[in-house]
């Protein structure tokens, strides 16, 4: 079993904030000549609901993909890195809250702008990639637009493509939605917002840490997450004007591709392929070694894996790992969670 006795991070707060609790007292009539006298006054006040007690979060290691394991903590040059187990619980604790209690769940999607160019926000400018941008840097391109309930004509804010929502009131062609990693209530248009089942329970949960440079696969089983495999991985880094970091979030498995083809940078000619594609944000792909033209032939392991962010936003992997994870992960149903 693995125990961690570390500090809950901020992640955690987040989810647990997303998913609290309130009450509020009705509002009293205004202005002169009010009949406050006639309010009518309950004997007793109200219990707020109580929340749910806290499920104890058991996570064990019994892995299904046993190459290129990566133990807890690990030597990397002159330094340890880890997996961040605390950060990892604080996932699946958000995880057994949604099982606990269920609500309507849904995926922003604008992959490509598929749907629509989201409108410009309030306030944007534009970042080093030369394209516009919100206050938090998260790109018009591929984005939905976010409006405050009470101001539907200038959109305030974008939301990532593939991101994770909770999904309030669709009676209207405005969604109203609960955004869970950066915490808050928002209108979209409904073109933007895709229902997730019912029945999905979210089994299946991918950690990719950022700081770190690996990935962590967890599945729920009886009453307990088992870590499916530990690994190395590359991620986005910041590099202008094609390079991008991968992005902080709370995203859902959208699509898979066993060939993701990709193009030689600032062209149309085809640069080659990443074998066993996942695309959970954008064009955010968890996937294999890439295969460079005019190579055909798969690449099982880079040097470079878990060390330095090098990709354009994907995160790499060792590819029989990224096969493990096309094969295991379901679309629709498997939620990745991307850390510092």
């Amino acid at each position: 079993m693995i125990d961690t006795m570390k500090t809950v991070p901020i992640l955690l707060l987040l989810c647990l904030s997303s998913l609290s609790f309130c009450t509020t007292k009705p509002r009293e009539p205004q202005g002169p000549g009010s009949p406050r006298q006639n309010i009518p006054i309950a004997e007793t006040t109200p219990e707020p609901e109580a929340p749910p007690p806290l499920i104890e979060t058991i996570i064990e290691k019994e892995l299904l993909y046993d190459q290129h394991t990566l133990t807890d903590t690990y030597p990397y040059k002159d330094t340890t890195r880890e997996f961040q187990w605390d950060k990892i619980r604080a996932g699946i604790r958000l995880l057994d809250s949604i099982r606990q209690k269920p609500s309507r769940w849904a995926i922003f999607q604008n992959y490509r702008n598929k749907n629509g160019e989201a409108p410009l926000v309030r306030n944007f400018h534009r970042d080093a990639y030369k394209r516009v941008s919100d206050t938090l840097g998260i790109e018009r391109y591929q984005s939905v637009p976010l409006y405050l309930p009470d101001d539907t004509l200038t959109a305030e804010r974008y939301g990532r493509d593939g991101t994770l929502v909770k999904l309030l009131d669709d009676s209207d062609h405005l969604f109203h939605i609960q955004t869970i990693y950066t915490n808050g209530e928002w209108l979209v248009p409904g073109k933007y917002v895709k229902p997730i089942a019912d029945s999905v329970t979210f089994d299946k949960a991918i950690f990719v840490d950022v700081t770190n440079q690996n990935i962590a696969t967890l599945e729920h089983t009886g009453s307990k997450w088992l870590v499916r495999s530990m690994n190395p991985a590359t991620t986005g880094q910041h590099r202008p004007p094609y390079a991008q970091e991968t992005p902080l979030g709370i995203f859902v498995v959208q699509e898979k591709k066993a060939r993701m083809i990709y193009l030689v940078d600032g062209s149309k000619e085809t640069g080659g392929f990443a074998p066993y594609a996942s695309r959970f944000t954008n064009g955010g792909y968890i996937h294999g070694v890439p295969v460079n033209a005019p190579r055909k032939s798969l690449i099982e392991y880079s040097p470079t894996l878990g060390t330095t962010p090098r990709s354009h936003m994907c995160v790499r992997n060792a590819t029989s790992h990224a096969k493990f994870v096309y094969d295991w992960a379901p679309v629709n149903e498997t939620i990745v969670f991307v850390f510092d």
